[in-house]
C-alpha cells in the first residue's frame, strides 16, 4: 500500500518532519482519544528515511515497547504477532513497534513482518521524546533506559483512538485484543475530503490545445521533492510515480498561453477558492501539462505536496483534467478521508490544500491528461523567495532500485 514502503528522503536516523508547531506536543503530554499525533522521519525495518505521515488511510497501533529484551515486553511484541497477527494486513490495518534499543535490531530480537508489522529504530531516543516515553533523547540509550511504555491505536487520519498504557502487561493485551477486532475498515467512513471541485474553468477546445502542446513537444519522466541533508532534492523513483510532464513556464514563444490560463483561472477558478476557502491567490507555481500513460501504469503514490523546504510555499494543489471520460482509474484519493475517489470533468478543477495527503490511483487503460499548478500568495511567495537557497540541482534517481 501507499507510504508503507517505498518512501524516500530525508537523512539520519530519527528527525521531526516539516510540519506545523501544533502537531508537535510537548513530550510528557499523554494522548488522548482525538489528539492528532506528530509527524517524524525514522529509519524503519523496510526503509531509511520512513516518512509516518505517508500511512494515513488505514487504522494503525504505534507501540512504545522500547526494547524487546525485557521478558514483560517480549510478551507485548509475542501477543501482536501471533494472537493479533490476521489483523495486520496494511489495508486496513498496520503495526508499528519502536525501539530504542540498537541489539533488537543487530539481534534480530523483533523482525518485520509482511505485511503490516514494521519497527522504527529510534536508537537516538527522538520519536520516543516526542510521544512522552522517555524525558530527553539523546544517545546511547538501551534497554536500561527509564521507558513509559505504552500503544497508541490511532484512526486514518493518525488521530488517537486509545491510549493504552504497559504497565499491566496482561491488561495491556487483553484491551487491545478487544479493542482492534471492533474497528470499522477504513472504507465503511463516511467521510468526505475538503476538497473544492469546479467545472468550466478551461473550455473542451482550451483543453484540446494543452493536449496538442503535450503531444508535439513530448512529455519528460516526472520525479517529486524531498528533503535530504537540510536541501531540497529532486527524486526519481517509479515505484513511488510514474508520470511525463511537459512544462512551458518560462519560454517567450508561450507566454501567450500562459495569459490564457491565468486569464481562465483569475475569471472562473479563484472567485470559488475565496469564497470556499476564504484565500485569495495571487501566485501561480508551473504551467505543466502532465500524462499518466495506462500502457505504463501511471500513477503517483500517497504524497503531500509541501513537505520541503522548497516546496513550503505552496498552499493549494489544483488537478484541471483535461479529458475526462477517455482513460479507465487515474482519479484522485485522499487516504485520510476515506476510499472515495473524485474526479472533475473535462475542464473542471479539483483544489485542495497542498498539505493533505492525496494520491493518483493507477491509470488502467487510455491516457489521462491533466493541468496541474500550484497555487499560493504574496507572503507564500516571501517564503519562496528565502527557501530558494535550500533547492539543490542534485536529482537522485532511484528507479533501478
Amino acid at each position: 500500500m501507499a507510504g508503507l514502503t517505498r518512501q524516500t528522503g530525508g537523512g539520519g536516523p530519527c528527525m521531526n518532519g516539516p510540519v506545523s508547531s501544533r502537531f508537535r506536543p510537548m513530550s510528557k503530554r499523554a494522548f488522548l482519544p482525538g489528539d492528532p499525533v506528530p509527524w517524524f522521519v525514522c529509519r524503519s525495518t523496510n526503509n531509511p528515511s520512513f516518512h509516518f505521515d505517508t500511512v494515513a488511510g488505514r487504522n494503525l497501533v504505534l507501540s512504545f515497547y522500547g526494547s524487546a529484551a525485557p521478558e514483560r515486553n517480549a510478551a507485548v511484541i509475542s501477543h501482536i504477532t501471533t494472537k493479533l497477527r490476521p489483523l495486520f494486513n496494511d489495508d486496513n490495518m498496520a503495526f508499528f513497534g519502536v525501539s530504542i534499543d540498537p541489539l533488537d535490531e543487530t539481534q534480530g530480537r523483533v523482525k518485520q513482518m509482511d505485511p503490516g508489522i514494521r519497527y522504527f529504530w529510534d536508537f537516538d531516543g527522538a520519536i520516543s521524546a516526542m510521544y512522552g516515553a522517555i524525558d530527553a533523547a539523546g544517545a546511547p540509550l538501551s534497554s536500561e533506559t527509564p521507558y513509559r511504555s505504552f500503544t497508541l491505536v490511532l484512526d486514518p487520519s493518525l488521530r488517537v483512538m486509545a491510549h493504552i498504557p504497559m504497565t499491566d502487561i496482561a491488561k495491556h493485551n487483553e484491551m487491545l485484543s478487544a479493542f482492534l477486532p471492533r474497528l470499522p475498515a477504513p472504507g465503511n467512513l463516511p467521510s468526505h475530503a475538503p476538497v473544492l471541485i469546479v467545472p468550466n474553468i478551461f473550455e473542451t477546445a482550451f483543453c484540446s490545445r494543452l493536449i496538442e502542446l503535450y503531444e508535439k513537444q513530448g512529455g519528460s519522466e516526472s520525479g517529486f521533492m524531498r528533503e535530504q541533508a537540510g536541501n531540497t532534492v529532486g527524486v526519481f523513483d517509479h515505484g513511488f510515480k510514474r508520470r511525463k510532464d511537459f512544462r512551458f513556464d518560462g519560454e517567450p514563444e508561450y507566454e501567450d498561453l500562459r495569459a490564457a490560463v491565468r486569464a481562465r483561472i483569475n475569471r472562473r477558478l479563484v472567485p470559488e477558492v475565496q469564497k470556499a476557502f476564504q484565500f485569495n491567490p495571487t501566485r501561480i507555481e508551473r504551467y505543466l501539462v502532465s500524462c499518466y500513460e495506462g500502457e505504463r501504469g501511471g500513477f503517483f503514490r500517497a504524497h503531500r505536496d509541501n513537505t520541503t523546504k522548497g516546496t513550503a510555499h505552496r498552499i493549494f494543489a489544483c488537478t484541471i483534467n483535461l479529458n475526462e471520460g477517455e482513460y479507465q482509474g487515474g482519479d484522485l484519493r485522499f487516504p485520510e478521508f476515506g476510499r472515495k475517489a473524485y474526479r472533475a470533468p473535462t475542464g473542471g478543477a479539483v483544489v485542495f490544500s497542498c498539505s493533505l495527503l492525496h494520491e493518483a490511483l493507477p491509470v488502467m487503460k487510455g491516457r489521462r491528461y491533466a493541468f496541474l499548478p500550484f497555487l499560493y500568495d504574496e507572503a507564500a511567495a516571501r517564503v519562496r523567495a528565502e527557501n530558494q537557497k535550500f533547492l539543490t540541482g542534485e536529482v537522485v534517481d532511484k528507479t533501478a532500485g
